[in-house]
């Protein structure tokens, strides 16, 4: 295995597994967008954020969706790959869930102290596959990006990954 800097981790999936009910985030998503006269008509979680920007409603829907993440993070299922902590290098969490909801589940399940920073949706001005989150992960660890692995479990975090310039691989390859 190469050498690096630091290792950053995608928290949902890969270190933990929130508790949330998404159909009900959904349903709650999508009441705040058609109390306005929003159109949500199949539209996913991520589709309505986008429309909420749209109609300056963002900051509510990301509020109902955190509420419902840090519930969930109160009950997150610890996952194997939780095991390689701690490690030698200093490590992130890059994440689309709300900050608050990844330090919770950091928490509750001991990791907190082996993880030097948490960037979530709330944490930067956009969300992966944006690399910005992920490059602001690996700047507050003091790491270069050509240096550092993204371990996650989803196609965006594998674009966040290109993006960045970080090398990146799955979680299912690492367990």
């Amino acid at each position: 295995m190469t050498e690096y800097e630091a290792i950053v981790y995608d928290l949902d999936g890969t270190l933990v597994r929130l508790d949330v009910d998404w159909e009900a985030v959904a349903g709650r998503c999508g009441a705040i967008l058609r109390a306005r006269d929003v159109d949500v008509a199949d539209a996913s979680i991520w589709e309505m954020r986008e429309r909420a920007a749209d109609h300056g409603l963002l900051e509510r829907v990301d509020e109902a969706i955190a509420e419902f993440e840090r519930e969930g993070a109160r009950s997150a299922r610890r996952l194997p790959l939780a095991d390689e902590l701690p490690r030698d290098e200093p490590v992130g969490v890059c994440s689309l869930n709300a900050a608050a909801a990844c330090r919770i589940a950091l928490e509750l399940h001991g990791l907190d102290g082996h993880v030097g920073t948490v960037v979530g949706r709330d944490s930067v001005e956009t969300v992966k596959p944006d690399p910005g989150p992920l490059l602001a992960a690996v700047e507050a660890l003091g790491a270069a990006p050509e240096r550092t692995l993204f371990i996650g479990d989803s196609n965006t975090d594998e674009v966040a990954a290109r993006r960045a310039g970080t090398d990146f691989e799955w979680v299912q390859d690492r367990v």
